[in-house]
């Protein structure tokens, strides 16, 4: 069976963090689908699923809660891993929020217990900003890639056993 790596992005880093986590899973032999979460529908062709999620405000994006909102059925009868990406610096003060962001949405979503959960570091490209992410704040702040390459392959590493797939 294939694992679905869904992603909910606005601006194209978690998309990127999904490829990488779908790459690590794949040359482990496990074949996966990467897919934006806002376009996924029915997975019920799939046996796992990992689901990326930027945090914005201190929220998961929308089109993450409504992936777990519509496929809520399915998702409670199949492994599922969740990764966050937020912060822009990865101080442990930063990751400790976002990671508290996720499961204070986790503690609302009972129904929901993930294999594994990950928060990793975000990126921040103020020349790329749309509305209402263009505020002067967020302009001003200096553009940053707090997202550890090692770290999310690491983590995708151990994914295998946990969703109950393997080569």
């Amino acid at each position: 069976m294939t694992v679905l790596i869904a992603y909910a992005t606005k601006y194209g880093a978690t998309r990127e963090v999904a490829e990488v986590v779908a790459e690590v899973l794949a040359d482990g032999g496990v074949e996966c689908e990467v897919r934006d979460a806002g376009d996924m529908r029915d997975i019920s062709e799939y046996s796992a699923v990992v689901l990326g999620s930027a945090l914005y405000y201190f929220m998961l994006h929308g089109d993450a809660k409504r992936f777990l909102a519509r496929n809520r059925k399915a998702l409670a009868g199949m492994p599922v891993a969740l990764f966050a990406l937020g912060p822009f610096s990865d101080t442990p003060d930063e990751m400790w929020s976002a990671r508290g962001t996720v499961d204070k949405y986790l503690a609302k979503a009972d129904w929901l217990t993930p294999v594994a959960v990950a928060v990793f570091g975000g990126r921040h490209d103020p020349d790329n900003l749309r509305f209402p992410d263009n505020n002067p704040a967020m302009r001003k702040m200096p553009p940053s890639d707090a997202r550890n390459w090692d770290t999310i392959r690491a983590w995708a590493a151990t994914l295998p056993p946990l969703l109950g797939v393997s080569a």
